[in-house]
């Protein structure tokens, strides 16, 4: 994608005021709901009203959408709001249905940006459309699986392209539905800076009262904008209920981001300021996190030493370690005594937690 300075003018297009804004019900349930929630979205910073026609389901037997009537609803949505429309799709059929029913913007999901073969169909199904189209981050953390989806899309004749980090699927329980793996959606920005790429708060989080915190990282790290999931009754919604928000939550979710112009010289350094601290608060929680996992391995070793009756200290062992981390350090440009003050606090906190073990 060597001329992917292309991809940006959609939304260079646009000459907004503020971040791209799609928002919508997760699923189109009724007519009803959907065009009751568009009144509500209109003339606000919403710019494309989106509504999940089809719904790819973890098991079956949850509500999978209603299919291509919805489509009919999100053009009395453009007809009754001027708001243009947005929906996912997954397969050959869903694009040819949504492309008759004029929807302005359309997504891929995580589920098929996984399948190499289900991108490719999609690609061919669109070849040459000058729709937007948006490819949401496969569920797993590979970014050229990404970027791979994205690149069949652009070899198709597709140049109003962009992407959707909706965070990753781990085994690991935290606080995020989805971690948001910050680290990787920067590497993404850094290796495609023209690429517009959209934050999905609600798919991250799935969890409403996160959305605020999470879609404010975003903007400082220097996304173009944001999908919210938005409905009128949250609690009653036929799908996600946790992480969707009202549109007046919405509204005062846009009023209360701090968004920063690139205009002004000193808006602009505390612009890149703000990006770089970003960056290192993302990378700090991932070393705290890390450091949590080694400590949780140290009192698996403890127990293991306990059962076996093996001191906790075993210094062959510690100066390899030491000895390995000095050299791997420099290569990165770490100094020794950097590298020594750090790894020996390591090293005692990792025998507390042994200790406490064997003394359990």
């Amino acid at each position: 994608m060597e001329n992917s300075k292309q991809m940006r003018t959609w939304l260079d297009d646009m000459k907004l005021d503020h971040p791209l804004v799609i928002a919508g019900p997760c699923s189109a349930e009724t007519e009803e709901q959907v065009l009751k929630i568009a009144h509500q979205l209109k003339d606000t910073d919403v710019n494309y009203y989106r509504a999940g026609i089809w719904k790819p389901r973890t098991r079956p037997g949850n509500f999978e959408g209603v299919g291509s009537l919805g489509l009919k609803w999100l053009k009395k949505v453009k007809e009754e709001t001027g708001l243009k429309t947005a929906t996912e799709v997954a397969n050959r059929a869903h694009v040819e249905l949504a492309l008759e029913n004029d929807v302005d913007l359309l997504w891929i999901g995580a589920r098929s940006t996984v399948s190499p073969f289900i991108m490719q169909e999609i690609a061919d199904a669109l070849k040459g459309t000058d729709k937007i189209v948006l490819v949401k981050n496969p569920i797993n953390p590979d970014l050229s699986l990404w970027l791979g989806g994205i690149e069949r899309l652009y070899t198709a004749g597709i140049k109003n392209l962009g992407a959707i980090h909706r965070g990753f699927s781990t085994y690991e329980k935290t606080k995020y539905r989805n971690i948001p793996e910050w680290q990787l959606a920067i590497e993404f920005q850094n290796k495609f800076p023209d690429l517009p790429l959209i934050s999905d708060p609600s798919h991250i989080t799935g969890n409403r009262e996160m959305i605020f915190d999470v879609s404010q990282t975003a903007l400082d790290l220097n996304f173009d904008g944001l999908m919210i999931e938005t409905h009128f009754d949250p609690e009653n919604a036929w799908s996600d209920a946790a992480q969707q928000v009202t549109p007046d939550k919405l509204v005062q979710i846009m009023r209360d981001l701090k968004i920063r112009k690139e205009s002004d010289p000193e808006a602009e350094y505390n612009r890149e300021l703000s990006n770089l601290r970003a960056q290192i608060d993302v990378i700090d929680s991932q070393l705290i996190e890390i450091l949590g996992k080694r400590m949780k391995i140290s009192d698996g070793i403890g127990a293991l030493k306990k059962q076996k009756n093996v001191a906790v200290l075993q210094s062959n062992r510690w100066n390899q370690i030491l000895g390995a981390m000095i050299l791997e350090g420099e290569s990165k440009g770490l100094s020794e005594e950097f590298v020594l003050k750090m790894f020996k606090a390591i090293h005692q906190e990792s025998i507390n937690h042994q200790e406490k073990i064997i003394k359990q």
